[in-house]
């Protein structure tokens, strides 16, 4: 309780208070050694699991399907990312390759809004750079996540997504929450549902177009399949990442 009686928020409530939306980014190339999957062939050992304070867990597995090796994601009122540490230097351009298929879009969810922002398919590249640079409202966002997590998160992240029927293909949209977090819109609507998507993208070009600044080096790579902000279920395939 504060002087006035006011019951004080825990760390995890503030938390759940600012949502995911700001930890989907933040945690992406976090300090912190996360859990390891279970070794595959069909998997890199590379890639670790990220889970988020008080959200249920996303179930990834390793598959192999005809020439796609790399995860099916499922999800179930849940978020939980998997991500690779990286370290690609400023000034080198690589290159995003990768694949990702869906069945179905998560009803209600849209892209860029408080309360939906879920997304069936994300890939995320985060980026370091310049902390002192920060805006006062992102150093304390970025204080309160190392504080309950532990891991101060990356500078800036950049995330292509899979939206929903009314997202422009090809758009950038802001988080509603920090600015140091805006995805690129890849797919949108049902269109493609049920089909392997490949992809090519220049990341220093489309961060460059999303955060209208020079970008830092790059930190990690990661995925994840979300449905908690409306509770649904949501299954995806990603395959084939690479980026160098």
């Amino acid at each position: 309780m504060d002087i006035l009686g006011r019951k004080r928020l825990s760390p995890l409530r503030r938390i759940g208070v600012i949502g995911l939306g700001l930890l989907t980014g933040l945690l992406a190339a976090c300090t912190h050694t996360p859990e390891k999957m279970p070794s595959s062939q069909a998997a890199p050992a590379v890639w670790e699991e990220v889970r988020f304070p008080g959200k249920r867990v996303t179930a990834y597995e390793p598959i192999s399907q005809g020439g796609y090796v790399g995860w099916q994601a499922t999800a179930h009122g849940s978020a939980s990312m998997l991500r690779k540490r990286l370290h690609i230097a400023q000034g080198v351009a690589p290159t995003l390759r990768f694949a990702w298929k869906t069945n179905a879009l998560i009803p209600d969810a849209v892209v860029g809004m408080v309360d939906r922002d879920d997304a069936v398919t994300s890939v995320v590249v985060a980026f370091d750079g310049d902390h002192q640079g920060l805006s006062l409202k992102n150093q304390m966002l970025f204080d309160l996540a190392e504080m309950v997590t532990g891991e101060r998160p990356p500078f800036a992240s950049l995330i292509y997504v899979w939206g929903d029927d009314k997202a422009k293909i090809e758009s950038v949209v802001h988080s509603p929450r920090t600015d140091r977090i805006r995805k690129i819109v890849l797919e949108s609507g049902p269109t493609h549902l049920g089909q392997w998507r490949e992809y090519e993208r220049d990341v220093i070009a489309d961060f460059k177009r999303a955060f209208g600044e020079e970008p830092g080096p790059i930190i990690a790579l990661g995925i994840m399949t979300d449905a908690d902000n409306t509770g649904g279920r949501a299954q995806a395939w990603y395959a084939n990442l690479d980026l160098r």
